[in-house]
């Protein structure tokens, strides 16, 4: 489905009824990712996946794409969905997007998870690895998607699950570069939003991989002592989707059924 939003198309998908459960994607993914998930979910929930700004069939919005310009899109859909509530899932950058979001619209948000994800902002070593990313990516953007998408995962999956990585690849590929650039900004200037996350009165759920090369797993677990905030924790790396899928649709239903 396509959305008329500031010139730009965005593409959306809605399946199932029920409680509505927002979806967004992380980085070079786009709403295809949850196609593994959604079965089990449209079981008793209405599920909206949002290919974000620059991904997917979702088009460019200038050249920084902020994570509130994100949400504005999801807003947008919404609104037109007429959902005034749902439970948000939010997979890396997604969950970046969910936090700006819930941020604007605290009343809309009945459950958020933060799927291989952070409230954390980038530190200066990463803000340097995104902006020579976006140097690099200009002359050489098949190497640096191929690169950037298999380093997700532990080195273990990178073997076990070969056919998987190089189907998201594909899809990692579609991704403009314009898009890719874009968002690499606006993840770089993205503030920390700790105390929002804890403060939110719902539900909350953290999932990490203790082999995840982009989220500190150490940071966010002490981080989270003595709060309300769930975490449970995998084996492998950044990509639970694919790394973990039988055991993420059990904990993900577990906490959409709280």
């Amino acid at each position: 489905m396509i959305l008329e939003h500031k010139g730009i198309q965005i593409n959306y998908n809605v399946q199932g009824e029920g409680d509505a459960i927002v979806l967004l994607h992380g980085f070079l993914e786009n709403s295809s990712m949850w196609d593994s998930l959604i079965p089990e979910i449209i079981k008793k929930h209405q599920t909206i996946s949002i290919d974000l700004l620059g991904h997917g069939k979702t088009g460019c919005l200038g050249y920084i794409h902020s994570m509130e310009l994100m949400a504005e899109a999801i807003e947008a859909v919404l609104a037109f969905l007429k959902i005034e509530q749902a439970v948000f899932i939010g997979h890396s950058m997604g969950g970046y997007v969910a936090l700006a979001f819930a941020e604007k619209n605290p009343d809309a948000i009945i459950g958020l998870c933060l799927m291989n994800s952070t409230f954390e902002a980038d530190d200066e070593d990463r803000k340097l690895l995104r902006t020579r990313a976006n140097k690099m990516v200009k002359t050489n953007f098949k190497n640096m998607v191929r690169m950037s998408f298999t380093n997700l995962f532990s080195n273990e999956s990178k073997i076990r699950f070969k056919n998987e990585i190089e189907v998201g690849i594909n899809q990692a590929l579609k991704t403009p570069l314009r898009g890719y650039m874009a968002c690499n900004e606006g993840m770089k200037i993205r503030k920390n939003k700790e105390h929002f996350f804890k403060s939110l009165p719902t539900k909350k759920l953290i999932i990490i991989g203790t082999k995840d090369p982009v989220v500190e797993v150490d940071i966010i677990k002490k981080k989270l002592i003595n709060s309300d905030v769930d975490i449970i924790e995998f084996p492998d790396g950044h990509m639970s989707h694919i790394e973990n899928t039988k055991e993420l649709t059990y904990n993900l239903m577990h906490f959409i059924e709280k």
